[in-house]
């Protein structure tokens, strides 16, 4: 095995990587989400909702969503009725994030739409969506990878690494996640 790297990083580019808004504007949403949200007290959803609404996400009715959630580019997300966000919670939406009604992502989850090319030279950047269906429930301190499809009403358990397609109605768990029984 050679000491010499894979990967030469002075090749990265992501020039062709479109953000879906103009710098001036993303740097505004990440000022605007570093201090309006934290500062933000729990009862005070409606304001957090609005404040994403204002900067294109598409949110739902009753939608609640923690001080401490935070969004990439809240223009490539779209929560459905009814479905909370919790705490912590990170929605890495470099590509489009879809959540369905009456979800509930818990507290420190990680949903998480770009990666690298472990075989490009130059480490390039890969984006995909990912699909949350209505019903569902990914636990405490998940992770979700790119590309990944959730159908409805799958419960995904505490801590478990999601990095394929997973069926609807059964609860799964584990690294890699897998169904073990319906729900």
């Amino acid at each position: 095995m050679t000491n010499d790297s894979f990967i030469d990083l002075r090749k990265y580019d992501q020039s062709w990587f479109d953000r879906g808004r103009p710098s001036w504007y993303v740097l505004l949403w990440w000022f605007v989400q570093a201090i309006a949200f934290p500062l933000t007290l729990h009862p005070f959803n409606s304001l957090r909702c609005a404040l994403l609404r204002l900067f294109g996400a598409r949110i739902g009715k009753g939608v609640l969503i923690r001080p401490t959630a935070r969004f990439t580019y809240p223009w490539k997300i779209t929560i459905g009725d009814y479905s909370w966000i919790g705490d912590d919670v990170v929605l890495y939406s470099l590509d489009y994030i879809h959540i369905g009604e009456h979800c509930v992502i818990s507290q420190k989850s990680y949903l998480c739409t770009g990666s690298h090319d472990i075989h490009d030279p130059s480490f390039g950047l890969t984006t995909a969506s990912i699909n949350i269906g209505n019903g569902v429930w990914i636990a405490a301190d998940c992770f979700i990878a790119p590309g990944v499809k959730i159908e409805a009403n799958a419960v995904i358990g505490a801590r478990s690494s999601v990095f394929s397609d997973l069926p609807s109605g059964q609860v799964c768990w584990g690294t890699p996640c897998k169904p073990h029984y319906s729900r």
